[in-house]
């Protein structure tokens, strides 16, 4: 097989993001499906049936097993990790195939899949915590880029993300011309949500001169090289002809 073009190149990363996307989209839904399932035939557990040791609805296995949280894999003994070893191996031939994160709450060792098991209800504690932290939260704008995604359904929507964030994290978000929740298959920096002054903006292009830059200068390095290289040749093959 020939070597490929930069066009066709292109056309295969552009191929690999839409799958990507899609089946990230797939998989949302999927999720979406499974919690309308569960609130539907009413799986979620109350925080009393949580402590009174009812097993998840999900799956059967208990919350609450009451093991202790498991030591790090560095620090197990032979036995433990021998335990460990085995119920990895049964986690993943119940839960191979669904390509969901896991979960366990703490005090115990039974890992639950986030596909198939309903998540455990919140403590007061922890859900005071959470609405302290959604009451208090205030975004400030010049924190803020703006981004263009490029979605499954080929449409383009501007979604704002905190300047801390390199790439854009999310991978399906709501598309508000079809309704939809559809995957992401390109996310562009467009820049600062708020900058009035320009500063974020003179920062953002004075990095992208320096790597510029530095590119130039490999590039140059590199002809360097290879006119060095073409000079050997040429030399070596003056002296075979002479």
């Amino acid at each position: 097989m020939g070597k490929l073009t930069e066009e066709q190149r292109q056309q295969r990363a552009r191929a690999g993001a839409r799958r990507k996307a899609l089946q990230a989209e797939e998989d949302d839904r999927h999720q979406e499906e499974k919690r309308e399932q569960w609130q539907r035939e009413g799986m979620y557990l109350s925080r009393e049936e949580l402590i009174a040791g009812h097993p998840c609805r999900g799956c059967g296995e208990p919350i609450l097993d009451g093991l202790g949280n498991r030591p790090p894999l560095l620090r197990m003994t032979s036995e433990e990790r021998a335990e460990y070893d085995a119920e990895e191996a049964r986690y993943k031939e119940r839960h191979g195939e669904c390509r969901a994160h896991r979960w366990t709450v703490s005090g115990s060792r039974t890992q639950h899949c986030g596909h198939c098991c309903p998540p455990p209800p919140m403590g007061e504690e922890q859900a005071r915590a959470i609405a302290k932290i959604l009451f208090n939260h205030k975004t400030d704008k010049r924190h803020l880029n703006d981004w263009d995604l490029t979605l499954t359904c080929d449409h383009t929507i501007r979604r704002t993300q905190h300047r801390d964030h390199q790439r854009y994290s999310t991978s399906v978000v709501q598309c508000p011309t079809c309704g939809e929740r559809r995957g992401v298959i390109e996310a562009v920096l467009v820049g600062p949500t708020e900058d009035s002054d320009g500063k974020v903006q003179q920062e953002r292009l004075a990095t992208e001169l320096r790597a510029a830059k530095a590119k130039l200068e490999r590039q140059r390095k590199a002809a360097i090289k290879t006119e060095q290289r073409i000079a050997d040749i040429a030399k070596e093959l003056g002296g075979t002809q002479g």
